[in-house]
């Protein structure tokens, strides 16, 4: 079913899914790292295009970029291995933190490692930052692009900033070059698009968001479609991220509905940052632990962890899959080719912005200052793999 370099890629994968610590910025560094400039699997230039492409996408964007890669090296098949492949380990580990929540209180070596890869994973947001910003910010425009979305992301705090701010950059670097749109490409584009599959997306995604509303609530399946639901409206709506995830399902799952409490969700998220894997995997325990405090069984708690996952993830997963293949044609379109430079410029605004967030929590001091500042340059300037570097701290955190 899978060639040599498919079955190599995978194997690339399950090492990448072990050792993705520090959020989607962190992701996208590790990616070029090792996707791009060790393997080879797309080019630099398409990497830089595919983080646009899923900036601009609703869903998990270092998800939706890693299928992207998946579907250029092999196609759907190797998608959705990928796929599956990113979101098990993680999600898995979360499931079994709903099943087992009072242990998590009691982890206190486990504590101690995080202590040492907090600062790698901020390292690797650094280098993520200042290798993208040097492939992109060529000019002035790019450059205050990027400024303005750091500034604006670490002043305003909302989720709806990344999605403003995006089509801001996109606007502005698009009405900035004044090419001729190419019209018979536009022509050729949309005429190989057929109708019928674009009508089988669109229905998906309104036959899940409406299932919510058509179950009685006192079924006793009501609970695991309004689950689905809101995760899955959840999935259509969020832009930027994890960052962007966790205070709306804080919001929604715990101030507004009382699922969980804070301090469950609090504990869940904590220990989901000690985990490789996409951040949206922490949906997997709110999924869970809603169903633990409704009495539900354990196959039950199980069955949460799965809706909530698929929930949040389907989304982006039918959005990616269905732009990718076009994606080609579709860039070349000169409004869309022209707003690529702005968006990725707002893009590496939000890794730096990322990274000034993420130092706060970290703390100041002399170990993670130099934690910081030896991985970007073991990144930067060395040809050690970031999943190494990553063990090393593992390791050092378990011996002191």
């Amino acid at each position: 079913m899978f060639r040599k370099r498919q079955l190599i890629f995978l194997t690339d994968v399950i090492w990448f899914t072990l050792t993705a610590f520090g959020g989607a910025q962190a992701h996208i560094g590790m990616m070029l790292k090792n996707f791009v400039k060790k393997r080879q699997y797309i080019s630099e230039n398409e990497l830089l295009e595919l983080n646009a492409l899923t900036q601009i996408l609703p869903g998990p964007s270092s998800t939706q970029t890693l299928i992207g890669i998946a579907y250029k090296v092999g196609g759907l098949p190797t998608a959705i291995s990928t796929f599956i492949i990113w979101i098990f380990p993680s999600t898995l580990l979360m499931c079994l933190a709903v099943l087992s929540y009072t242990l998590l209180g009691q982890m206190e070596k486990f504590a101690q490692v995080l202590y040492f890869i907090q600062p790698v994973a901020v390292g690797i947001v650094a280098y993520a930052a200042y290798s993208f910003g040097e492939k992109i910010l060529k000019s002035k425009t790019s450059f205050w692009l990027a400024a303005g979305s750091l500034f604006a992301t670490l002043l305003l705090r909302n989720a709806y900033v990344f999605p403003i701010l995006i089509l801001i950059g996109g606007i502005v670097s698009s009405s900035i070059n004044k090419e001729v749109e190419e019209n018979d490409l536009r022509v050729k584009l949309f005429s190989n698009i057929n109708p019928q599959k674009i009508a089988y997306f669109i229905g998906v995604l309104l036959l899940f968001a409406g299932l919510g509303a058509l179950i009685n609530r006192t079924s006793p399946f009501s609970l695991p479609i309004r689950l689905f639901e809101n995760f899955y409206r959840n999935g259509i709506i969020i832009f930027g991220g994890g960052q962007v995830l966790v205070p709306f399902m804080y919001t929604e799952f715990v101030e507004m509905k009382s699922y969980l409490t804070s301090d469950q969700f609090l504990s869940g998220y904590a220990f989901q940052q000690a985990l490789p894997g996409p951040t949206f995997s922490f949906t997997s325990f709110v999924g869970g632990m809603t169903m633990k405090n409704s009495g539900a069984s354990i196959s039950g708690q199980i069955m949460g962890s799965i809706i909530a996952v698929l929930g949040i993830n389907l989304p982006g997963l039918i959005l990616i899959l269905f732009i990718v293949p076009f994606w080609n044609d579709l860039k070349k379109i000169t409004r869309i080719k022209n707003s690529l430079s702005g968006i990725n410029s707002v893009s590496v605004g939000f890794m730096g912005a990322a990274f000034l967030l993420l130092i706060q929590p970290v703390g100041i001091n002399y170990l993670s200052v130099s934690l910081i500042i030896v991985t970007f340059l073991l990144l930067a300037f060395t040809k050690i793999r970031t999943p190494l570097i990553i063990l090393a701290a593992a390791l050092l955190g378990y011996i002191l």
